[in-house]
């Protein structure tokens, strides 16, 4: 009986409490593969690299183009396009990096109806931005920039890619009321460099929109890195025949020698690392965080603009561009997922304030003072131009028989 009830309670096996420990070397191996990877640097890296990446590529390409007087913006264009397409083929040799055109069905019918025609508006879209830094400043650029989702928009109506919607045509108006405003602030408004900048937006816009209808099927899905692999050549080659045309004839040694070989290397490096930390910047960050990075990045190529070149801000113009930004912000985000950041936003404001109330009430009427001096201090030139205190100081001081 003892034997029995022995046999009995053998049979039935205990419930395991905890992970079991690997039995061999073999299976340690195999349980330390099955662990889940811990990321090898913080996401806020990458989003500090591609900010980083993506300001220097635009203040270097004026710098380049206005300060050092090399005047050619498609040579330029061509050659980044260029090194881009050396620099993915030999990655894509290389590296694993670009693995990821293995799973891509390209032919060269596709090629021709799909890859041709988004390389032709790219092509369009980097001549027109790199022609718009010969007359335009960086800051009045960037604000200009801020149209792109209504260019969107439109264009993906006039396609066909997307039914008309009013509502969120109405969703976009703040930023063409922003980016007006903006204009009318702008001081140094150059209408050509404005019309460059319109159309690289509207095809910029274009390009969007074929790269959504291409990648909408899953055949062709594809990150920013494989999609440079497929178009720079073609890009490079289209720019290419209207550098030589245009540009070509007009150019000297001399003026090349003058940026340097090495500026030129280190320019056309920066803008490919750009292509390549959007691939990690993608998979390490969320849509929100992508959205606020990018209006982050653009105040800070404002704020670098009036540093570098000490171009002049209006207060009507950082009014105007505040506009365009908050529309572009609720139009990405949308309202429901505004009203979350916003009420989280009040919930820390009023901690802070019971905290410390003291130091709140010096930020509130800090950013009051700040308002009203960007206002009224942009305003004021308009008002009253032509106004200069000297003469009446002098007018007094002779009066008074005051040497001034």
């Amino acid at each position: 009986m003892a034997d029995e009830k022995s046999r009995v309670s053998g049979e039935s096996p205990r419930e395991a409490k905890g992970p079991l420990l690997p039995t061999s070397t073999a299976d340690a191996a195999i349980a330390e593969k099955t662990q889940p990877a811990k990321p090898v640097f913080h996401p806020a890296l990458y989003v500090v690299t591609w900010i980083t990446l993506s300001s220097s590529v635009i203040l270097f390409n004026k710098w380049i183009l206005d300060s050092l007087d090399f005047r050619y913006p498609v040579i330029l264009t061509t050659y980044h396009l260029s090194f881009a397409t050396v620099a993915t083929q030999l990655m894509a040799r290389y590296t694993t990096l670009l693995d990821g055109r293995k799973s891509v069905k390209m032919t060269g019918r596709v090629y021709l109806r799909a890859i041709v025609p988004i390389g032709i508006f790219f092509s369009l879209s980097l001549i027109c931005g790199n022609l718009t830094y010969l007359y335009l400043s960086v800051a009045f650029i960037q604000m200009i920039k801020a149209t792109t989702p209504v260019a969107v928009l439109l264009s993906s109506w006039a396609m066909g890619i997307a039914p008309v919607n009013l509502k969120q045509l109405a969703n976009v108006s703040a930023i063409v009321v922003g980016v007006v405003i903006a204009s009318f602030g702008e001081i140094k408004f150059v209408w050509i460099g404005f019309l460059y900048q319109l159309g690289g937006v509207l095809f910029e816009a274009i390009r969007l929109n074929l790269v959504q209808a291409l990648l909408s099927s899953a055949e062709y899905k594809m990150d920013p890195l494989v999609s440079l692999y497929y178009f720079a050549p073609i890009c490079a080659a289209m720019n290419g025949v209207v550098a030589l045309i245009w540009e070509v004839p007009r150019v000297s040694l001399g003026e090349v020698y003058n940026v340097g070989l090495v500026t030129f290397f280190l320019n056309g490096l920066c803008a490919f690392l750009l292509n390549v930390s959007v691939v990690f910047l993608i998979g390490k960050t969320s849509a929100v965080v992508m959205t606020l990075c990018g209006v982050l990045k653009d105040v800070l190529l404002v704020l670098a603009s009036m540093a570098i070149w000490a171009t002049p801000i209006s207060g009507l113009q950082a009014f105007g561009y505040s506009i365009a930004l908050g529309g572009m912000i609720y139009y990405k985000l949308g309202g429901e997922a505004l009203k979350g950041y916003v009420g989280e936003a009040g919930r820390q404001w009023a901690e802070f304030g019971s905290t410390r109330p003291a130091l709140r009430k010096v930020v509130t009427i800090s950013a009051v003072l700040l308002l009203v001096f960007l206002l009224f201090g942009g305003l004021a030139p308009t008002y009253a131009p032509e106004y200069d205190p000297s003469q009446y100081i002098t007018s007094a001081a002779g009066k008074l028989g005051v040497s001034s």
